[in-house]
């Protein structure tokens, strides 16, 4: 049987009844896959090979479980290799896939390409594609995040760091007071780092969308992440309502443009984030609701992506 590699967090971290990396090995095992995991400190370079040290994962009692039993094999052994580590991708992560590159040139069949996961910054990478995207601004300093606010009439502008995820540090500035400045210099590490700052979208209320291209294809279903109460982040992380919705012409056109790039730099599996009709995120290293979708529309994005790899 031919072995599959996926590379996440901690398994007991992964949730089995919504991540997309659960729902990954189950088709995988479904498709008579032997499938194992491990994690980016598990891999090493061992006589001049690049193996990982892991685990296999199994059903037992209709549930996903680890064997706690390590085994080490040379990537080169598996069929495919998965990197599905969440962000950020700090020096940890920019070291594992150092040596994830060095595997690919070695002949391991690795997705989501890891020369791209260094090379595209999700939260950058929008930017690419300008004529899809809200006004944004990308500075450490908090003079010409002021500049683009008042630009721009003072209307609500968002604010948010590089390396997060699921809505964390999201913040909207409408007032630019002594508070906003003390998020800015925080987020900034004191004019030290770059964020990002958008135009705030009130479409968000209406759904934070999530458009799974796979295979360079958008996918047919998308997730509209609704904010809840008083919340403008619609992240279901940071308690947003996920509703499955048909794909819009808008948003199949954005996406398919952006899919024949991302085929181009070997990114297979994407999560592009659409607000209105702007792009805000591209996201390729661990892209999920694919879980959401599937249980609110028995159409499974997996299955698709498994079909064709």
């Amino acid at each position: 049987m031919e072995k599959l590699l996926f590379i996440t967090d901690t398994f007991e971290s992964l949730d089995a009844k919504k991540d997309t990396s659960i729902l990954m090995m189950e088709e995988a095992i479904q498709r008579s896959y032997l499938v194992y995991q491990c994690q980016l400190e598990d891999l090493s370079i061992i006589n001049n090979s690049v193996a990982a040290n892991t685990n296999t994962i199994s059903y037992n009692n209709d549930q996903l479980k680890k064997n706690e039993k390590k085994e080490s094999f040379p990537l080169n052994d598996f069929k495919f290799s998965f990197i599905r580590k969440d962000p950020p991708v700090d020096e940890f992560y920019i070291n594992a896939l150092h040596l994830l590159g060095l595997a690919q040139s070695q002949g391991a069949k690795i997705y989501n390409d890891p020369l791209s996961i260094q090379s595209f910054n999700e939260k950058i990478f929008a930017s690419y594609f300008s004529e899809f995207t809200p006004e944004t601004l990308i500075s450490a300093s908090i003079d010409e995040i002021n500049n683009f606010y008042n630009f721009r009439n003072k209307k609500p502008i968002i604010v948010k760091p590089l390396d997060g995820m699921g809505g964390k540090s999201i913040f909207k500035i409408e007032s630019f007071d002594s508070k906003d400045i003390k998020i800015l210099n925080h987020l900034t590490k004191d004019e030290k780092t770059q964020i990002v700052v958008q135009e705030f979208m009130s479409e968000v209320y209406e759904g934070d969308f999530r458009i799974l291209v796979i295979h360079g294809k958008p996918f047919q279903k998308t997730l509209a992440r609704i904010p809840q109460g008083n919340s403008f982040k619609g992240n279901l992380a940071a308690g947003g309502i996920g509703v499955a919705r048909d794909i819009t012409k808008k948003q199949f056109k954005i996406a398919t443009e952006i899919g024949t790039y991302l085929m181009k730099h070997g990114i297979n599996f994407a999560g592009i984030d659409i607000i209105g009709d702007k792009l805000t995120e591209i996201n390729i290293t661990s892209p999920t609701c694919a879980r959401e979708i599937l249980n609110q529309t028995q159409i499974n994005p997996i299955h698709e992506y498994f079909k064709i790899l």
